[in-house]
């Protein structure tokens, strides 16, 4: 009766698992690479002025290969005047001269090309520059360029003074208003005074953005990051009698009247219109496809609540980006947090998303303070393997694969407008982004090998000459090559087609199993600096020995290592890789 029993179970377990194999779903390039953002102006300076350009970026796409990634993301690097560094954006259809030339740019894609790494540019559709032609023209009276702008009539007060519209703020404080007197009206800016919104109620507006996006395509790029894509839309004034009405009071406590979050932003963000604009401009990228093949990526940048950032998926058989981003190990969590925190993090956003959606992970950027020293430097590897092996695609902030840290600039050395804008010496820092803009460290030379001029745009980091790329190549361990290890373990199949559950283990340590056709993984962060034994046998089919495949720079832990899985030994602020055996 037993060979009965168990012979057709065998087989049809021996059958699944071949069906497993054989049909394994096919994956586009975007859901196997890892993107890797690059901060032009501060990641290689090719000419000695001190400022990152185009030609440095080539010049270092055989270090962006080195370190297993497939794809880069640009931030802006189109015309501007830098009032903001590139996200005022005065010619849409040209290289900023400060970075190179539009024949600099081909031979950036060209060379790309050749090494197999996917280029992506930052689109930033919400504005443009004050210094643009279109609102030059607009100032001028030409009603077609009028028109691309959003534009109000003052409010007179009790004492006859004339005042803004309402009492919408900027994201870099004070009104978000701005009187032209060639116009005789205020136009909007939810961002700095010389970032003008956009009007995409306008059709005319959204087939300028619409030729924008093919022009770039038509030049070689692979998708976009969309900037601030839920800013686009304001509320339609005409269902508030022609006026747009106050935003309420957010009731946050020890924020300033004049700082965008003492406002909730019930009418400048988030409205329902901005997802079938993203929509359509997924299916431009999708009609190149339909031509050569080739999928462009879609990646938008959205703070808002869960419920609205998954939207931007799609809806129905409307498709959107690719590449929602995920901010949540951002917004959520940070070195103070416990293994719960970030676990119940990471499962928000697998718990929203759509089931037949890809995860994505990111967990720095431009914008926000370095993962070193949000969280702490020992965590480097472990945050590392978490962004990489977790189900899903993995995005990568230039520095985060060797440590980098905040720099420090001085008030005196800040330019960012969101540190300067405050006009506060004392507490700048609090809104600066400059710290996390410093530039890159590639060795113990001058200015971190990163230029060779007497000064650059911004200050190099302290402790570079032992913070650096060449250093950590030359060192027997280093967060360079663990996140090396790591690029060459997701592609793996387990960690490409593999199921994914997480414990707490207690409010220290997080794991998370990775397994596909009998392989299993287990990948252990120890968030604080305590020491424990861990029962990982509380994960299902994890029994007997676990090996050692990678584990963080500071543990005394090697690859091969054996540990009983009731029974794992861990240090404070160690990170594991294991692998059932």
């Amino acid at each position: 009766m037993r060979t009965i029993f168990f012979l057709p179970l065998l087989v049809a377990l021996c059958a699944s698992n071949a069906i497993e194999r054989k049909h394994k779903p096919k994956l586009d390039w975007w859901q196997t690479t890892i993107f890797y953002q690059i901060y032009p102006r501060s990641f290689a300076d090719s000419d000695g002025d001190g400022i990152g350009d185009l030609n440095g970026i080539t010049s270092k796409l055989g270090y962006i290969k080195e370190i297993g990634v497939g794809a880069i993301w640009l931030s802006p690097m189109f015309q501007s005047p830098m009032y903001d560094f590139g996200y005022d954006i005065s010619d849409f259809y040209a290289v900023h001269d400060e970075y190179g030339t539009m024949e600099d740019f081909e031979a950036l894609i060209a060379r790309a090309e050749q090494v197999g790494i996917k280029v992506v540019l930052d689109l930033v559709p919400n504005h443009s520059s004050n210094e643009s032609e279109w609102f030059q023209k607009a100032l001028q009276g030409d009603e077609k360029y009028y028109n691309y702008y959003v534009w109000e009539d003052g409010v007179i007060d009790e004492d006859g003074n004339m005042q803004p519209p309402n009492n919408w703020l900027s994201h870099f404080h004070d009104s978000a208003w701005e009187y032209k007197e060639e116009v005789g009206k205020y136009y909007l800016h939810q961002f700095v005074v010389g970032q003008p919104d956009l009007n995409y109620r306008n059709p005319d507006v959204v087939e300028e953005m619409n030729n924008v996006v093919r022009f770039w395509i038509e030049k070689g790029v692979a998708g976009f990051r969309v900037d601030a894509v839920n800013c686009l839309f304001e509320v339609d004034k005409n269902l508030w009698g022609g006026k747009y009405p106050d935003e309420p009071l957010s009731g946050a406590l020890g924020v300033a009247l004049n700082d965008h979050d003492s406002l909730e932003h019930i009418f400048t963000k988030d409205q329902n219109e901005t997802y079938y604009v993203v929509y359509d401009w997924r299916d431009i990228l999708d009609e190149y496809k339909a031509k050569d093949g080739l999928t462009r990526v879609m990646m938008t940048e959205v703070y808002a609540k869960i419920q609205d950032v998954v939207k931007y998926y799609g809806e129905g058989d409307r498709e959107g980006a690719q590449i929602p981003f995920n901010f949540d190990l951002i917004t959520d969590v940070d070195g103070s947090s416990s293994a719960n925190d970030i676990k119940r993090a990471i499962d928000k956003f697998l718990t929203y998303k759509p089931v037949d959606k890809d995860a994505n992970w990111v967990i720095g950027n431009h914008d926000n303070n370095r993962v070193a020293s949000r969280y702490h430097p020992e965590l480097v590897d472990g945050l590392n393997m978490i962004i990489l092996l977790l189900p899903g695609v993995g995005v990568t902030y230039m520095g985060e694969e060797l440590g980098l840290v905040d720099g420090y600039v001085s008030w005196e050395d800040t330019v960012d407008p969101a540190g300067c804008n405050p006009n506060d010496p004392i507490n700048y820092e609090k809104w600066s982004r400059d710290p996390e803009r410093t530039p890159f460290q590639w060795s113990a030379e001058k200015n971190a090998g990163f230029s060779t001029a007497d000064k650059t745009w911004l200050p190099v980091a302290e402790g570079y000459e032992t913070l650096n790329v060449e250093v950590q190549r030359a060192a027997e361990r280093s967060h360079l090559k663990v996140y090396k290890a790591l690029a060459a373990l997701r592609q793996e199949d387990v960690f490409r087609y593999g199921r994914y559950e997480s414990l707490a283990l207690n409010q220290d340590v997080l794991a998370f199993r990775r397994w596909y056709s009998h392989k299993i993984y287990i990948v252990v962060v120890n968030t604080k600096d305590s020491d424990y034994v861990l029962d990982l046998t509380y994960f299902e089919d994890v029994e007997d020995d676990l090996a050692v495949v990678l584990s963080s720079i500071e543990s005394e832990k090697k690859e091969g290592d054996k540990f009983k899985a009731n029974a794992v030994p861990i240090a404070g602020y160690e990170a594991l890789v294991l692998r059932k055996k």
